[in-house]
Parts: structure tokens; C-alpha cells; sequence
């Protein structure tokens, strides 16, 4: 994976010392990696699955 991508921290992380962070990167297709282990991999989605998850109601 380019290591030029542009990461972008969640609204939703907990922003306290060990609190849970997750960052995304959109492109062609959208990353998703742990902030606090970004060497430890990414998950990848299309850009219509990863749109189709944000956008499901619970």
C-alpha cells in the first residue's frame, strides 16, 4: 500500500491515552487502520461497500 496516503482520525475515537482510534484513508478504494498500531495492517473496502457500511442503520 502507498505509504502516501492521507489518514484521518474517526469523530468517534476516544481521544484519551489508550483510548480506541481508528483512521481512515479514501482513494479509489478506503483503508481502515489502528492509529496506535498503523505498522500492524489495514483492512480494505470498495468505495461502494464501505459506503454501504457507514450508511446501514442499526
Amino acid at each position: 500500500m502507498p505509504q502516501d496516503r492521507t489518514w484521518r482520525k474517526s469523530s468517534y475515537s476516544d481521544a484519551t491515552e489508550g483510548g480506541e482510534c481508528v483512521e481512515v484513508s479514501f482513494s479509489q478504494d478506503v483503508h481502515v487502520r489502528d492509529s496506535k498500531n498503523a505498522d500492524a495492517g489495514t483492512l480494505s473496502f470498495s468505495a461502494p461497500a464501505w459506503r454501504a457500511f457507514v450508511q446501514r442503520q442499526p
